[in-house]
């Protein structure tokens, strides 16, 4: 049986993706990849590494869903509030993030626990925010 790939290696290889997408700077990686030469690695720093991720593997797993999950239903509703408060509003990137918080909040419901009220109205809020804003930019 092939064993699964270790979540730092899995976590390592998508955080390099989404900083290939996400960089500003011009892009100057061979167009042969194999001509790349490759790169010493400091085995400190991995060991650093794989502890830093161990840890926080360990914290998350100490961590119960409901907080972390609502967590992130929070980070949405900032990501929103972020997009509509820009200028020009970016009602397109804010839509889809109330769209996440939307689809979090009314498929878990009372799963989330003692927050669930609090996000319920926070869904409530960005969403009429969403609305007035809508209609003064039209």
């Amino acid at each position: 049986m092939e064993a699964e790939p270790h979540f730092a290696s899995i976590v390592g290889c998508r955080l390099a993706e989404v900083s290939e997408q996400t960089s500003d700077a011009p892009t100057s990686a061979p167009a042969d990849p194999d001509e790349t030469e490759p790169q010493s690695v400091d085995p400190n720093e991995v060991e650093a590494a794989q502890r830093y991720l161990d840890d926080a593997r360990s914290r998350l797993a100490e961590t119960s869903a409901e907080v972390i999950v609502t967590n992130h239903v929070m980070g949405l509703y900032e990501l929103a509030a972020i997009h509509l408060s820009s200028q020009p509003p970016d009602l397109h990137s804010a839509s889809l993030a109330i769209d996440a918080v939307a689809a979090l909040v009314d498929t878990l419901g009372e799963r989330l626990g003692e927050e669930h009220q609090t996000l319920r109205d926070a869904l409530a809020n960005i969403q009429m925010v969403f609305v007035q804003i809508t209609q003064t930019s039209a």
